[in-house]
């Protein structure tokens, strides 16, 4: 099981860690200000984002149509 906890109170995260201690958990310290959180590597992320499975909506362009039959669309 992991488990995450983030806290800036350092005084609240020091008895936390000596609680983990002592009843042998192992505490492994990531701190959150290492990651690469500049805009070009937002960017970056979310341009080269690959979905994992594609989607459950189905085709949004298609529903689009058929919601809105009174209008022309011209996207499809």
């Amino acid at each position: 099981m992991e488990l995450i906890l983030k806290s800036n109170n350092q005084e609240s995260l020091a008895k936390i860690m000596t609680l983990a201690k002592k009843l042998n958990v192992v505490i492994e310290k990531k701190d959150a200000d290492l990651q690469d959180t500049s805009k070009e590597a937002l960017r970056n992320r979310i341009l080269n984002f690959k979905a994992k499975r594609a989607s459950s909506f189905g085709d949004a362009g298609r529903w689009e149509k058929d919601q809105r039959e009174d209008r022309y669309l011209p996207l499809i």
